[in-house]
């Protein structure tokens, strides 16, 4: 079976699937550098509110393939931040569902979305001590954010691989669910965010990263949406908002 990238979309869900069960979804070259553009499409397709990102099968991904390392390790390097980064600047919610091995190059990956959820049985690492890899300093800032300096030095000194449950103590994941279960709840969840606001998703999402030079903007986007007046409105009426602000279509 050929390695790559699957994508589908449904009820606004895109759903993009790493394949290459042979390997446990390792990314291959083609595979990191086939990501930015599929994301570029999907993040202007107005049908899109929210995307996932998963393996196939029992694994998330299991990093990079290694033979990509025997040619050039800092060409690999850059084509999974390259990878990474168009998946952190994502203007939509993104999020990971994880089963099995989340290691090395697919660790990045789940690290560069909004959320991750897990099944019990899952497995994190991030690995570059063992191939004396020095880890991009943007993917070690992301890492810190999320789990803070102590677990990042745990985790990238060691290279050791922690439970789910561990991840979830550490804030590495954000819920983790039993086995069988972990597809049910993604659909129900990624149900509630796309029914939200994207214009409030949009700038917490900004905010959050960072960006302390966009307040003017998302306070004009405010007030042209209409989407404050609808949700107040349907709140007031007991119905379920309909919100109109569209990332894909705001300029």
């Amino acid at each position: 079976m050929e390695p790559q990238l699957m994508h589908r979309v449904a009820d606004a869900v895109a759903t993009v699937v790493i394949r290459q069960p042979a390997k446990r979804n390792v990314m291959t070259a083609a595979m990191w550098r086939a990501l930015p553009p599929l994301l570029d499409a999907l993040a202007g397709d107005p049908a899109v509110r929210v995307l996932v990102l998963t393996g196939e099968g029992g694994t998330f991904c299991a990093g990079a393939d290694i033979s990509t390392l025997q040619g050039s390790a800092q060409e690999a390097q850059r084509l999974a931040v390259s990878a990474e980064e168009a998946l952190a600047a994502f203007p939509k919610p993104t999020l990971a569902a994880v089963r099995g091995h989340c290691v090395g190059g697919g660790a990045q990956l789940a690290a560069a979305c909004d959320l991750r959820f897990a099944e019990e049985g899952a497995l994190f690492g991030v690995t570059p001590a063992k191939l004396g890899i020095v880890y991009p300093a943007s993917s070690t800032r992301r890492l810190v954010s999320l789990v803070g300096p102590a677990t990042a030095k745990y985790l990238l000194f060691s290279g050791e691989l922690v439970d789910a449950g561990r991840a979830l103590r550490t804030g590495l994941v954000d819920e983790v669910l039993p086995e069988g279960e972990l597809g049910k709840r993604v659909a129900e969840f990624t149900r509630i965010l796309a029914s939200r606001s994207q214009l409030t998703q949009a700038a917490a999402k900004e905010f959050a990263g960072g960006r302390t030079d966009r307040d003017a903007h998302w306070a004009e986007q405010a007030r042209g949406s209409g989407d404050t007046a609808e949700g107040v409105a349907a709140f007031l009426e007991r119905r379920q908002p309909c919100f109109t602000w569209s990332v894909s279509t705001s300029g």
